[in-house]
Parts: structure tokens; sequence; C-alpha cells
């Protein structure tokens, strides 16, 4: 196991957070509802705001010098709890089950980019453009775009020196991570890029990774290493040569566009699939809007509710999941439904038998979690002081 995933895990995770959030917000901003509620309940200063607090908080020193420490990598709980509190150090507000879904949405989008990546060290690549964007996100508050560039640089300095097997190890590292993840997603499903199982389907085409031949021809060499037969043979595929290497400084051309915004860049162009489909990068990608309407029509309302006496905070719903409930809750709708309750006996012997086998398992799974947990308390006890 790698020890300096976390970083480009993280950020990448908080990345794919900041742009779900900042579609969401937008769009709630730009909604045709005019009404005086509407307006009262959101603005675009709110909507930098909460950009502004999350990227700050992300990328503060003394987060990021916590983060960057060679250590192992989180469970999936306690990612969920820091990204969940970098969510909540804004005025917005994420219950529960949202969070849960969100998290799922962001893991996949991730565990997309790291399958199609075209060699362990684009890596970087793809964290880089998660900056890149988060950075255009905050760019008219200097002191925020300072923090991002610090990061950056660290993050520069510190993986600049790995060798193409620690890259590798990374590599092994996230796909360990994202094994047991396969939730389904609609934009790529429409995109025909993950199965109904929720796997994905990688394609045999492409451009291959820089530095790489084209598959499809052998060469033999003799003792002295000259070159004395070629022969071809089909390599299954349709593959290319890379134009160039991404840039792996502070800024410049990164060449593949994983982890770019996917909500407003069409996916198709990263996707092996559609090679020759010419697209205008300034078009929001129709199904990608399509995923984050579902979300839409998911969240409910904008709620404002008291966070504090002189602050005020946004209570989003992502999921109907939460309004499902509450109406269940209220007996009105068994009511008009005609739902008949049926209450069944229960033995008192076998329940107490199946209680004592139940407490067994919650005291291995408490050993368990305080021994997982202890895991990010370090990074989770900084964003308290934050």
């Amino acid at each position: 196991m790698s020890m300096r995933t976390l970083p480009l895990v993280l950020i990448s995770l908080g990345g794919e957070m900041l742009y779900i959030l900042d579609q969401r917000l937008e769009a709630h901003n730009t909604s045709k509802d005019n009404s005086e509620k509407a307006t009262r309940l959101w603005s675009e200063h709110d909507r930098k705001r909460v950009m502004n607090d999350i990227v700050g908080t992300m990328f503060s020193k003394a987060f990021m010098d916590e983060l960057l420490k060679p250590q192992e990598m989180y469970s999936h709980r306690t990612m969920k709890v820091v990204l969940a509190r970098l969510a909540h150090v804004s005025i917005m507000r994420l219950n529960t089950v949202s969070m849960e879904k969100l998290y799922e949405l962001m893991v996949m989008a991730f565990k997309y980019q790291v399958f199609l990546c075209p060699r362990p060290k684009d890596l970087l690549l793809i964290t880089y453009n998660h900056i890149d964007t988060i950075r255009e996100f905050v760019k008219d508050t200097p002191v925020v775009v300072n923090k991002v560039d610090e990061t950056h640089r660290k993050l520069i300095e510190a993986y600049s020196t790995m060798t193409a097997g620690e890259f590798q190890l990374l590599r092994q590292t996230l796909l360990t991570f994202f094994q047991d993840m396969h939730v389904r997603v609609s934009i790529f499903l429409k995109n025909q890029i993950q199965n109904p199982n929720g796997r994905f389907a990688l394609s045999t085409s492409g451009p291959v990774p820089h530095g790489i031949d084209v598959p499809g021809i052998i060469r033999i060499f003799d003792n002295k290493g000259r070159k004395v037969q070629q022969s071809h043979f089909p390599s299954g595929g349709s593959y290319s040569i890379p134009i160039k290497e991404g840039s792996f400084g502070l800024h410049g051309d990164r060449v593949i566009r994983l982890g770019m915004n996917m909500y407003t860049v069409n996916l198709a162009q990263e996707s092996p699939k559609s090679p020759s489909v010419k697209t205008d990068n300034s078009t929001p990608n129709l199904l990608a809007k399509e995923e984050l309407n579902l979300l839409a029509r998911l969240m409910g309302k904008v709620e404002i509710e008291n966070v504090s006496s002189s602050e005020s905070g946004f209570q989003i719903n992502l999921f109907a999941a939460i309004q499902e409930d509450e109406a269940g809750a209220s007996g009105g709708a068994e009511d008009s439904l005609g739902v008949l309750n049926i209450q069944a006996l229960q033995d008192e012997h076998s329940a107490t038998q199946l209680a004592q086998i139940a407490g067994l398992f919650a005291e291995q799974e408490d050993t368990l979690e305080n021994v997982n947990s202890n895991k990010g308390d370090d990074l989770l006890a900084m964003m308290d002081d934050l």
C-alpha cells in the first residue's frame, strides 16, 4: 500500500464535490422562479461564499501539512466524515442521506477517471485538473487563490521525485480503495461507459500512454541489439499516438481532460468509444446536466435555518428519501391508501437469543471501528481547530 495516496484522493474527491455543489447552487441562482422567496433564499454572493469557505478550509496550511504526511489510506467511512465537515464549514448544510448519495457520486466519478488514466504518473494530471478548476472557482478571492497555489507547489515537490514503480503502487492502492464501489450513475450509463451492474466498460481504443508505441508490431533483435525482423498482428483496437505529454507544472496544458468538471465538459471527449466526436468546450454537457437535474428534482426546497444567532444556513436535501420517510412517519399516507397494518407475534426466547448474538457482532464491529477511526483523528481534530 502506498503511503502517498491520501492527498490525491481527498483533493480529487473534494474537487468533485465542489463541481456538484457549484452546479446546483448556480442552478438555484439562475432559476426561472423570480419570486421574492427565491431571491431571499439564494444569491450569487452566497454561492461564492460557499465556494470560498470550503476551498479556503480544504487548502489551509495546517490542514494540508497534516494531509501531506506519509500515512495509510482512510476508510470510506472516515473519508465521508472529512468531506462532510468540509462541506459544513460554509453556510450550507447537508443531511446524512444526501451526503451519502453525494459521496457515492463523487467516488464513482473519480473511479472512472482512475480507470481511464493512461499511465500511473498521469494520476497527478487528474489531481492538477481538479486544482486548476477549483482555482477558477475562487479566482476573485486572492487570499484563497494563494492557498491553492501553495498547496499545488507542495504537491509538485512531494510527487516529482517518485519513480514509476511508486506511482504504480499508488494506482494499485486507489484500485483497492474503489474495488467495492459499483454505484450506477446515469451520465455513465447513457454514455455507455458503465454497465447496468455498475462496472465500467473500458474500450480497447484511444491514445496510448505517452512514450508507448501503438500495439500491433513485433520486433526481433539479435544479440547486438540490431533489429533483424519485424511483423505485424491485429491489436483488436483502434489506437493512436498521443500528441504530447501533459504539463506537470503549476500551470500549463494538462492534455488529458480527466479530472475536469464533467458537468460543463462533454464526457464523450474522454471516452475512448467516441474518439471522433467533435464538441465545443463552452457548450454544457446535456447528459451531465440530466444527472444533476435528477439531483435537483430530489433536492426539494432550500430552507433557511438559524445556525447561530447571527448566521443563517441553507439546509439542502439532495434526495427524496428523506421526504418519503417524513411522509411515512406522519401516517397520513397509509390511512388515505387504506393500508392494512399487520402486527406479527414474536417469540420472546428467540428474540433474546438473537439479541445476544447481535450484541457479539456489535462488540466486534465497535472494536474494528475504533481501530479504523484512529486513522484520520489527527486530521479531523485539525479541522475542528480551523
